[in-house]
């Protein structure tokens, strides 16, 4: 009986790996061998003299050297900081807020939430454009508002002044993902137990008391997805900064996946792209595995 039940359960186990095969041929066929071959191509010597050779010459870290030795390179590293940690500061916090609201289950509460929903589903290509026209300075909605109500006297160069183009892209990219950070948080609420609540009020615990002892422990698990995903997902945007600035001006808007494009493309130095875009993967890489350690760290406490 023991050895047919054992025959039994590896033959429905290689069914699972059958079902489970054309995923994993698709995900190496246009996941894997394009970052292998992006890994490959930065320890080479690839431009548009040395494109069309059949053997392309091998540099080592020559690459890596350079483009660390770039100021444009420190500029975008820390741009894309900056666009990253201030995206999901507001992203955050904002969603928070809306996700208690929402929460709180109102007669209306259900249609404005998905209502909110609509700037997540819009692509971001067009919602770089709408913002880009918003925050013209020649019929712009956005200066037009702040001089009728006396706030400026003249137009802002929102997105063509170096002083103000990174908190541009960083407010559109966040009204961007405010949805996303609402959606998540308002399901880890939902998975609260109102008994938790209950006995708070029992023990004589205030509204703010319930809050940072009931609310955010518990939430915990749904914030590290939302910080974690939020940062991935915002730490290599391209689209939205590459249609509203292309990372100008003066670099003022350069991260590191526009920068990438610019030497693949513009500059066709391919290798010195490719190697960018490594150092954005081992970044991302990083990110995640740190992401993975405290969910093992959560699943443990649990």
């Amino acid at each position: 009986m023991k050895n047919k039940y054992s025959s039994e359960f590896i033959r429905e186990e290689r069914k699972g790996y059958l079902f489970v095969l054309p995923a994993l041929i698709f995900m190496l066929a246009f996941v894997g061998y394009p970052i292998i071959y992006n890994f490959i191509l930065s320890f080479r010597d690839v431009n548009v003299t040395t494109f069309s050779n059949p053997i392309k010459p091998f540099v080592g870290i020559k690459n890596y050297i350079e483009i660390f030795q770039d100021p444009t390179m420190k500029i975008s590293i820390w741009n894309t900081l900056v666009f990253t940690l201030g995206s999901i500061s507001i992203q955050f916090f904002i969603g928070l807020g809306l996700a208690l609201l929402f929460n709180l289950k109102f007669k209306i509460s259900e249609p404005l939430r998905g209502l909110m929903v609509v700037s997540y589903l819009v692509p971001m290509t067009v919602t770089a454009l709408l913002f880009k026209f918003m925050y013209s300075t020649s019929g712009g909605i956005i200066n037009e508002l702040l001089m009728q109500f006396h706030f400026i006297s003249e137009p802002i160069g929102w997105i063509i002044d170096s002083k103000t183009s990174m908190f541009s892209v960083i407010m559109t990219n966040s009204w961007v993902g405010i949805p996303f950070n609402m959606l998540l948080l308002t399901t880890g609420l939902s998975n609260i137990s109102p008994s938790l609540y209950e006995a708070g009020k029992v023990d004589g615990a205030n509204v703010f008391q319930r809050f940072f002892k009931i609310t955010l422990p518990s939430l915990r698990p749904a914030i590290l997805s939302v910080l974690v995903l939020g940062f991935i997902y915002t730490f290599k945007v391209f689209d939205l900064v590459f249609v509203m600035t292309n990372g100008g001006p003066v670099n003022s808007t350069e991260v590191m996946s526009t920068f990438a494009y610019k030497l693949s493309f513009t500059q066709f130095s391919f290798s010195k792209g490719a190697t960018v875009a490594n150092v954005l993967f081992a970044i991302l890489c990083c990110v995640s595995l740190v992401y993975l350690k405290l969910i093992k760290e959560d699943e443990v406490m649990g």
